[in-house]
């Protein structure tokens, strides 16, 4: 079963997340860092899709 695309405000919300998450912690937490990093990698290519296709947008827009 194919992974539905995260939208950029999910993206968004699962990188604050794990930030937060990372910060907050007193011992690194190593069984669960791989799993972190990748839904962290995940919703980071999610926003970098969303903000270049905005940007090719306004690109378009304003090219004149």
């Amino acid at each position: 079963m194919a992974k539905k695309e995260l939208s950029f405000k999910q993206g968004y919300e699962v990188l604050k997340k794990n930030v937060e998450l990372l910060e907050s912690q007193q011992d690194p937490d190593i069984d669960n860092l791989m799993k972190i990093v990748e839904e962290s990698m995940a919703a980071y290519k999610a926003c970098k899709s969303r903000i270049d296709a905005v940007q090719q947008a306004l690109n378009e827009t304003f090219k004149d």
